[in-house]
């Protein structure tokens, strides 16, 4: 049996976690962050390695019998290197939001102005966002999306660049479906000084890939999450030029935390591994396939796709239309066995908490192995259960054919 030292010692916890793998087995993960760890992923977080402490870095760390440490610290630093043709990776960061406060403690002073893409246009909270600790340290100008095409505007952008004159611009989001012109945020950077700052969270394993174009050898300092599409523990790293490796380092730390994750850090390696070969490389074409198909189906039903499509593996689906707000679809999915998230839309006249839009993905749903065709059954289900959200029998029946469209794509635990 599974966990069985788990389940003799606290049966309250193991009960718990039975449940949440069975949840995850009979019901579709559409939240655009989410994905499944591989077998070896899963063993590697479970290993003697969370019992060490190792303060600092390779060959230089504040406790004895780091041997082994700086041996898998280094081979993660080795293959992400390889993965993102970058000149230095940090692995040690625990999160994306921690890795990105230490990029602006590397580089910014409190109060220094940078530029960065509006929350509720698709960037993150640590973008800039006016409670988040960015928003509260620096003086954040934000750029959106052209109100016409749902896509960022590079002439707006570099406009307000050379108004603004930022000490640093930040490209990257949490919830746009295009490709970004890295060059031309550069370009527009240079043309005032400015550093340039890719955060790729969700992107990571479209850009690994090779899918998409990626930012590590045109930016100064990138950051991304290990998960979402990277398929990976929750961790980060950050890649950068290699003059600015040491104000990085000093950065993670003693600048934002002690003690790395040795435990992550491996399953990071493992992670990585897995990321430079070519069954992944299909997995991630395989994810955009199946977005692009989830898109063209959902507005064929009539809806409205922020942009009208998606580059990647995610999108935002304004439901303004549809006489449903985001928490409410967000709800009656659940109830059928879709996880998705409510999103904010551009210029949202709705609160956060209840914005006008969801956001969908198609990471997850890909690992377990579902193709197009599954992608516009979903659609199916998703549209069936908005236009009969107040027939319970209904939503009862189509919790049923999520659960056997499930059971045909079991997720990757054994």
């Amino acid at each position: 049996m599974k966990y069985e030292h788990l389940r003799q010692q606290d049966p309250a916890v193991w009960e718990i976690i039975e449940r949440e793998e069975k949840r995850q087995n009979d019901e579709l993960e559409l939240i655009a962050s989410e994905n499944y760890v591989s077998p070896a992923v899963l063993e590697t977080l479970a290993t003697v390695l969370t019992n060490k402490y190792s303060e600092g870095y390779i060959g230089r760390r504040y406790y004895g019998g780091n041997n082994n440490i700086d041996e898998i610290e280094n081979l993660a630093i080795t293959r992400a290197k390889k993965l993102f043709a970058a000149e230095h990776v940090n692995v040690q960061p625990l999160s994306g939001s921690p890795a990105n406060a230490a990029v602006y403690l590397a580089f910014l002073n409190p109060g220094d102005k940078v530029l960065g893409l509006k929350l509720d246009h698709g960037g993150h909270l640590s973008h800039g966002h006016k409670i988040n600790f960015s928003g509260r340290l620096y003086n954040f100008v934000q750029y959106g999306l052209n109100p016409e095409t749902g896509m960022i505007d590079m002439e707006e952008v570099r406009r307000i660049a050379l108004a603004e004159r930022p000490k640093m611009i930040v490209a990257g989001f949490s919830a746009y479906s295009r490709e970004i012109d890295w060059q031309k945020f550069k370009e527009i950077a240079d043309e005032i000084g400015a550093y340039t700052f890719a955060d790729i969270a969700h992107i990571a394993g479209l850009i690994a890939a090779k899918q998409l174009k990626n930012p590590v050898p045109i930016f100064d300092v990138v950051s991304t999450t290990t998960h979402k599409t990277l398929r990976g523990p929750r961790g980060a790293i950050i890649m950068c030029k290699e003059k600015y490796a040491k104000q990085v380092d000093r950065a993670v730390f003693p600048g934002m935390q002690g003690g790395p994750h040795d435990h992550i850090t491996a399953a990071k390696a493992v992670t990585f591994g897995e990321a430079l070969t070519p069954e992944f490389i299909e997995y991630a074409k395989q994810t955009i396939l199946n977005a692009q198909a989830m898109a063209a189906e959902f507005i064929a039903r009539g809806y409205k796709i922020i942009s009208g499509g998606t580059d990647n593996h995610l999108m935002v689906i304004d439901l303004s239309n549809k006489d449903l707000a985001g928490k409410e679809a967000e709800k009656i999915l659940e109830m059928i066995g879709i996880s998705v998230s409510r999103s904010t839309i551009p210029n949202d006249p709705n609160p956060p908490l209840n914005p006008s839009g969801i956001r969908i993905g198609t990471a997850a749903a890909t690992t377990r192995g579902m193709k197009e065709a599954e992608m516009k059954l979903i659609v199916e289900y998703i549209d069936e259960a908005f236009n009969n959200r107040d027939q319970e029998e209904k939503l009862v029946l189509l919790k049923q054919a999520v659960k056997e469209l499930c059971g045909k794509f079991p997720i990757p635990t054994k």
